[in-house]
């Protein structure tokens, strides 16, 4: 499996990695494939994840080199049974890397408030490529990640539909 690279003029950034739902028997070698990235000691703090019974969430706010999110998410991406995104970014925009089993990872370049941003080769592939509205459609949206973004919301979610829960009581 290739790995994820970044150029090679690595300033330092900061990052935030959510896995949305990991099996409890990979929670230590989650952990130690983090650390062996970042360079330093993490525990991270999982949380059972109510939308998968048997799986546990956790988030993690970090600072390392540029390229840790892509080295954090070709680490992850091995173990099929994650749901996760990680991004980092500098004052000037980042990467967004997004993970699900059923389709894979994806890749995107975001702005400073993390949306995603098409570039004029992208848009140019798309339509010298598409033959017709339905299947530029489908190519813009897989170059925005939506399938990813539909499939992780219902994970972001889940503390918002806790409250009402909580609430109640």
């Amino acid at each position: 499996m290739e790995r994820l690279t970044t150029p090679s003029n690595r300033q330092q950034v900061r990052g935030f990695l959510t896995i949305h739902s990991a099996p409890s028997a990979l929670r230590h070698h989650i952990d130690w494939a983090i650390q062996t990235v970042l360079g330093n000691w993490i525990k991270l703090a999982w949380s059972p994840q109510p939308l998968m019974p048997g799986t546990f969430r956790t988030q993690l706010e970090f600072r390392g080199a540029q390229g840790a999110a892509a080295e954090i998410a070709s680490s992850l991406r091995s173990w099929h049974y994650l749901n996760f995104e990680v991004i980092e970014g500098t004052e000037l925009g980042g990467e967004l890397f997004r993970f699900t089993p059923e389709l894979g990872i994806h890749r995107a370049i975001v702005d400073q408030s993390g949306a995603v941003q098409v570039d004029e080769n992208q848009l140019s592939v798309v339509l010298s490529s598409s033959f017709d509205e339905e299947s530029i459609r489908e190519a813009i949206a897989s170059l925005l990640g939506s399938s990813w973004e539909s499939e992780l919301d219902r994970f972001r979610s889940v503390d918002l539909q806790e409250l009402p829960r909580l609430r109640a009581i």
